[in-house]
């Protein structure tokens, strides 16, 4: 059983206010692929991202497409490509494309072409637009090992991931705001991974986790499928609980 729901049962209250108290202070929750095929050897990733309630506070609010790199059944490590509603780059819209090797550290990666008001590498000025839908995709970038994160038609960078095919692929909110400041809403779609031969495949279902208020996170926040899609709403009641897997119509 999920840790607010003991909290709730226990009498206790649930945290929908104040900021995040995890190491990162950050309340993060998830949607993570299920029922692609397995032994296929999957080279990139894609999902088309709409913030159709844009955050109304000048706080950091990130989401993003995450993949894992593997080399064989070795895993190399992972990384995020994904917007941000960030106050100190123009216009508050940011793109960041960074991750971690296993072991730790940051993975490098090369020079990307778009500006950065914070002089992040990982985290790029973009005026991307509040509903209007932006397609995230991570790819073979131009060198073996190197995968390269694209909104649209813009590249952001390569990053030096190493391996040779992607796995372990979700998409996240993580939201820097009070769990308590007004509710955000983005939706996720047309989620797609491609393979070595050039085959396309969709998950057929997700599963659904948000991080524990014992862990730092919000309670108040959920998930509900719409349509072809998922939103995910930030300070309002949840309505699927942890673990909750949603089917996906994978055929649309």
């Amino acid at each position: 059983m999920a840790n607010w729901w003991r909290r709730w049962l226990a009498g206790g209250d649930p945290r929908t206010a104040g900021y995040p108290t995890s190491s990162n202070r950050a309340s993060s929750f998830h949607l993570r692929w299920g029922g692609l095929p397995a032994g296929v050897e999957l080279v990139s990733a894609s999902a088309t991202l709409e913030v159709v309630v844009a955050p109304a506070v000048p706080e950091l609010y990130f989401w993003a497409l995450q993949v894992s790199f593997l080399d064989g059944a070795r895993h190399r490590g992972g990384a995020h490509l994904g917007l941000q509603w960030h106050p100190s780059h123009p216009g508050s819209t940011a793109v960041n494309w960074g991750g971690y090797r296993d072991g730790g550290g940051e993975l490098t990666g090369s020079r990307s072409s778009l500006p950065s008001a914070t002089a992040n590498p990982n985290t790029r000025d973009l005026a991307w637009a509040p509903a209007r839908p932006h397609r995230l995709t991570v790819g073979a970038g131009d060198r073996p090992g190197t995968w390269r994160g694209r909104v649209e038609d813009t590249v952001v960078r390569d990053l030096d991931g190493g391996g040779d095919r992607l796995a372990e692929i979700m998409v996240w909110s993580e939201v820097f705001a009070r769990c308590d400041h007004p509710s955000t809403v983005v939706r996720w779609s047309a989620l797609e991974a491609v393979a070595a031969d050039g085959s396309r495949h969709r998950p057929d279902r997700v599963t659904v986790s948000y991080q524990a208020s014992t862990d730092g996170g919000c309670d108040n926040a959920t998930v509900e499928p719409d349509g072809d899609g998922f939103l995910q709403i930030t300070n309002c009641p949840r309505t699927v609980p942890p673990s909750s897997v949603l089917a996906y119509p994978s055929g649309k």
